[in-house]
């Protein structure tokens, strides 16, 4: 009578070895595929060069305010502004808002300013608002605040992008992307 051979060792046989080297693969696969995806974002949110006269654009524009009265940019002109674009359909958008609502609360009285732009149409802003107030005012950006936001380094036009101005104007940091409580302290600091 035969007996199979028993392998003293299971995880020598040929089929555990092939296992392991699948194993192996795949984890190369997925670590490959990580840094690709890693990558690619990297170079989606990569915030491009301010373009040739959009920072005199920004601050000779004005935008429709929900009180439907015109919000000229210059009068936020002299104080720190950081400048937020958003939209209601945009999820990383709608996240940080109560980020941004709690830092006009803890730095209006230190000077601070925040404007959130929103790129999308009035109807929609408006029944959100009425959903999550905001205490820092919101204007409607329309076709101009897209065209100001890739004019101002967000050429690909993701949302958010948040722009922080100091009170010479001057821009300070930029963000395509959700803002983290440690991006607004850091940002914080070097005004």
């Amino acid at each position: 009578m035969n007996h199979p051979a028993v392998n003293p060792n299971p995880e020598s046989s040929p089929g555990s070895a092939m296992a392991a080297r699948r194993r192996w693969l795949m984890l190369a696969v997925g670590a490959v595929a990580g840094l690709g995806g890693a990558g690619l974002a990297a170079w989606r949110l990569r915030v491009s060069a301010v373009k040739e006269g959009a920072h005199e654009a920004l601050w000779n524009s004005s935008f429709e305010g929900l009180d439907g009265q015109a919000l000229h940019m210059k009068s936020l002109h002299g104080r720190p502004l950081l400048l937020n674009f958003w939209a209601t359909w945009c999820p990383p958008c709608i996240q940080e808002l109560p980020l941004l609502n709690a830092y006009y609360g803890e730095h209006r009285a230190k000077g601070w300013q925040v404007l959130g732009l929103a790129i999308d149409q009035p109807a929609n802003v408006q029944k959100f608002l009425q959903r999550v107030p905001l205490d820092f005012p919101v204007a409607l950006g329309g076709l101009g605040g897209t065209e100001l936001s890739r004019g101002l380094g967000n050429d690909k036009g993701g949302l958010p992008f948040t722009v922080m101005f100091a009170a010479d104007g001057s821009i300070s940091r930029r963000k395509i992307g959700q803002l983290t409580t440690q991006d607004l302290q850091n940002w914080s600091k070097s005004l």
